[in-house]
């Protein structure tokens, strides 16, 4: 593996070498927000771009001076910006990349490369063909002191590699659109795949979730080399301090690159020495400080990128490096979810198509290939099941649904027509969602009552019923047993306790009636008993208490 940069194959692309800035930014929230520093004091950054209004408002505050809009299209037809730097999060990054790429420009995007093995290949090929730039951002191959380490290993300072393990622990940002595999891992991957210069023989990994169901808080991850070298990869956000280590072990000494320390990499010349032969000693030496310079990795990284447009250079974590790493990650992936499932026998699905699995009827929907669908699963045509979630067996999922990414469904759980399930939700059994049912990210269905993790009440689950197109609210709890109205409106947050009439607006903790609904969604605005819709016209009437609309369909009533 030589990820030394080269001269970029495409030689037609004239040399551009001007003191304009060329690079537009398109996200600028957790981790884009210092990249927009870092962009703007190279002097590199032309226009910076997010969908957010708020985080735009925050971001003009910071340096007024910078173009903004709120369009990636705005992005991708300035002929003045070549290149694009996109820091969005990670289920984002296939869709935003290709985009740019199948736009002319050249793209930075932060790790992950994609969520699958095959988006990043294709995101690769796109750029090969297309002679574009790619690279990915794996900030710790720019760092002096990770540099420095490579240098020690190459010229024999440690001797012959035997062991490397790595750590990044946090209690910071917990994410729910993608697990600490997918947000920690990557760095160290792509940094343990450069000192070794090869890939694994052999992935396994185990992990946690203790604050999100099919969200691992924790993971470990093994590295099996066919010279012998194991490497470890531990990650957590579920840590009290933030630690991040790299500890190379050699036969002549170890290597400590320690990111939260003030001097960065540690050498310990400690010696094994075998007593009749037999015996091993442990033959403590002092460490040493190695010196490297105090340069800002991110700024390094931007301006090898800047570089490799300008010059038309492959860049050192070039596409073919990102989908090094995410094959990788798919696999510890793999690896976690099977160990989750205690070995039991999971059905893969085909990427574009998948076979019903009670008939011999080939069914026209879609199966992302990281999700799951057990034995004896109806799914209707049309549907989209996305990554990493998992149907369990005995449910049905009716026509033209999205089930979106994480998401865990049954068993034995009855989704109507065109329902659409955000990210990280779990249906539990007990669960019905009529046609046209909307549930928000991260809502939370229960269904047991007074559950106890010693006693096994599976035959206390209580039936909560989800009524044609009602809605419900990002992080929103449904405690089990109550019956949601059909086109009612559940907020943000709220906790539902009890019955939601149609058509009902509820919201708080717990949640308390505070409006009514049109079927459209928009709130009514009543002139005695009448409110006429102001986004549909339709009208409606309040009679003791209940919305009644004098249009609705016969099944709907």
């Amino acid at each position: 593996m030589n990820n030394s940069t080269t001269q970029h194959p495409n030689s037609e692309i004239p040399q551009i070498f001007n003191s304009s800035p060329f690079i537009g930014l398109v996200g600028l929230g957790y981790w884009g927000k210092n990249i927009l520093r870092s962009l703007y004091e190279l002097d590199l950054l032309h226009t910076a771009c997010d969908l957010d209004q708020c985080i735009l408002s925050e971001r003009k505050e910071q340096f007024p001076d910078v173009r903004y809009t709120g369009s990636f299209e705005d992005i991708l037809k300035n002929p003045d910006i070549q290149a694009i730097v996109i820091a969005l999060p990670a289920a984002m990054h296939y869709e935003y990349v290709k985009k740019a790429l199948m736009s002319g420009k050249d793209v930075f995007v932060e790790k992950p490369l994609a969520l699958t093995v095959r988006e990043g290949e294709e995101l690769v090929k796109l750029a090969n063909a297309g002679n574009r730039v790619l690279m990915v951002g794996h900030i710790l191959q720019y760092h002096p002191a990770v540099i420095k380490l490579k240098d020690l290993i190459s010229t024999g300072g440690l001797g012959k590699l035997q062991y490397v393990y790595s750590n990044r622990l946090n209690i910071g940002k917990l994410r729910t659109e993608e697990n600490i595999l997918w947000s920690f891992a990557p760095h160290d991957i792509s940094v343990i795949l450069m000192l070794l210069e090869e890939e694994p023989v052999q992935v396994s990994a185990s992990g946690g979730d203790y604050l999100n169901n099919a969200i691992c808080d924790t993971t470990m991850t093994t590295l099996t080399f066919k010279n012998g070298i194991k490497g470890h990869i531990f990650v957590s956000w579920l840590h009290p301090y933030k630690e991040q280590k790299l500890i190379v072990v050699g036969s002549k000494a170890m290597a400590v690159f320690d990111d939260m320390s003030k001097e960065k990499l540690f050498l310990y010349p400690h010696k094994i020495e075998w007593r009749n032969g037999k015996i091993p000693i442990a033959q403590k030496a002092d460490y040493q400080v190695i010196p490297s310079e105090s340069i800002e990795p991110l700024k390094e990284e931007l301006n090898h990128f800047a570089e490799c447009v300008l010059q038309r250079k492959i860049p050192k974590t070039d596409g073919a490096e990102g989908l090094r790493v995410l094959k990788i990650l798919e696999m510890a992936e793999k690896a976690i979810a099977n160990s989750k499932r205690n070995n039991a026998t999971i059905q893969p699905f085909n990427r574009l198509s998948a076979q019903h699995l009670n008939t011999s009827t080939q069914q026209q929907y879609f199966v992302h290939e990281s999700a799951y669908i057990d034995d004896g699963v109806e799914v209707g045509d049309g549907t989209k099941i996305w990554h990493f979630s998992h149907i369990q067996k005995g449910s049905k999922i009716g026509r033209n649904c999205i089930i979106g990414k994480h998401v865990e469904v049954g068993p034995d759980v009855a989704i109507g027509d065109k329902c659409k399930i955000q990210n990280n939700v779990s249906v539990y059994k007990g669960v019905t969602l009529e046609d046209e049912v909307f549930c928000g990210p991260s809502c939370v269905f229960t269904n047991v009552y007074n559950p106890r993790s010693f006693i096994n009440r599976r035959q206390e689950f209580r039936q909560t019923l989800v009524k044609r197109g009602a809605t419900i609210g990002a992080n929103a709890t449904i405690v089990c047993g109550v019956e949601i109205g059909r086109y009612a409106l559940i907020g943000a947050g709220a906790v539902v306790k009890n019955n939601v009439p149609d058509h009902a607006i509820v919201a708080g903790v717990p949640a308390k009636h505070k409006g009514w609904a049109c079927k459209c969604g928009t709130t009514l605005k009543f002139n005695s008993d009448l409110a006429a819709c102001g986004y549909c016209g339709e009208i409606y009437q309040l009679n003791d208490g209940k919305l009644i609309h004098n249009n609705l369909d016969a099944d709907e009533r």
